[in-house]
């Protein structure tokens, strides 16, 4: 039990200290190289590589299903827990163009075919992933060739455009590695490459946070009670909630919600895609008839929000309320919830 605090309390500090990090690197490589710092979030972020690794090990133990779970727990969570509390805690403009808005809205309903085939198979797999493929390359072309702000009434937005800019706004704050890097011939490159290693951390960091929740929740003998569920959730979503938090804090949303529509789109597509690629999955009638339909409407809700050019307090309410229904009815009508991570 003490080896589990530790881990909890190692990889939380551990989180907190590479996302603050990958806030600045990400926003200075964006400036550096003259890229959207939109397309970095979604590339750096969006990916769930725990989630693969996770997805991989589930699926060659024979646990497809809660690989599933686990994907279908992820989007709902991203949406219903980590952009929910940043529009609760700090309510933010959006400039989101309407087609990148649609294709996040139409992530789950992508799924939809694939579930009602009954059995997902090798073949489901590579298509899921192409999906996946397709989507980002689209975002990240879209983004290479926009020559207008993502967020125009943002501190950085106001400043940098897709294409680059000239100074870091106030908001973002000095970090140490400025005086090292700034004005150096490949400066934007070695922004990248500091941003890649606090990614790295921020995987590691989620590795300690699940392990240690996985044996405090197995100590305590609360895994299938509803405080072990919400446990668990909680210490499994912290990343995403700082990834996505920490950015709308320190004046840079266009990082955090790249990283609810990067995750979104990774989990329901390429992280599913992975999971049948070593062994079959079997879709089981509650994912059907419940499971993915809460997905879809929750994502279409958020969706909506993005739309309307800012997210407000209200709005964060009103998904966080809508996650909290959906935890209930799928506890008492289920027995369970696929759980975020």
């Amino acid at each position: 039990m003490v080896g589990a605090i530790l881990l909890l309390v190692a990889g939380g500090l551990l989180l907190t200290a590479c996302v603050e990090r990958l806030v600045g690197y990400l926003t200075r490589a964006a400036l550096g190289l003259r890229l959207s710092l939109f397309a970095l979030a979604i590339l750096f972020t969006g990916v769930e590589f725990d989630d693969t690794v996770l997805a991989l090990v589930l699926s060659a133990g024979d646990l497809e299903g809660a690989a599933l779970g686990t994907a279908l727990g992820t989007s709902l969570a991203i949406v219903g827990v980590t952009l929910a509390l940043a529009a609760i805690v700090r309510p933010f403009a959006v400039d989101l163009p309407t087609d990148y808005v649609v294709l996040f809205a139409l992530a789950p309903v992508a799924l939809v075919p694939f579930v009602l085939v009954g059995t997902l198979t090798f073949v489901h797999g590579l298509a899921l992933v192409g999906v996946f493929a397709l989507s980002f390359g689209y975002l990240l072309v879209r983004e290479s060739q926009r020559d207008t702000p993502v967020f125009r009434n943002t501190d950085l937005g106001a400043t940098v455009r897709s294409d680059g800019g000239l100074d870091v706004p106030a908001t973002v704050g000095e970090i140490p590695e400025d005086r090292f890097v700034a004005g150096r011939r490949a400066a934007g490159w070695i922004w990248v490459a500091l941003a890649v290693l606090a990614l790295a951390g921020v995987v590691v960091a989620s590795m300690l946070l699940e392990a240690g929740a996985e044996v405090a929740v197995g100590e305590f003998g609360i895994g299938g009670t509803v405080f072990g569920a919400t446990v668990l959730t909680a210490i499994l979503t912290f990343e995403d909630v700082l990834l996505t938090l920490e950015p709308v804090r320190r004046g840079v949303p266009e990082i955090g919600v790249g990283n609810v529509v990067g995750s979104v789109l990774f989990s329901l597509t390429g992280n599913v895609g992975v999971i049948v690629f070593l062994s079959d999955l079997r879709i089981s009638r509650s994912v059907l008839a419940f499971h993915l339909p809460a997905v879809v409407a929750l994502t279409a809700l958020a969706a909506y929000f993005l739309h309307g050019g800012r997210l407000k307090r209200w709005h964060g309410v009103l998904l966080a309320g809508c996650y909290v229904v959906y935890w209930v009815v799928a506890l008492v009508a289920f027995g369970g919830v696929p759980l975020g991570g």
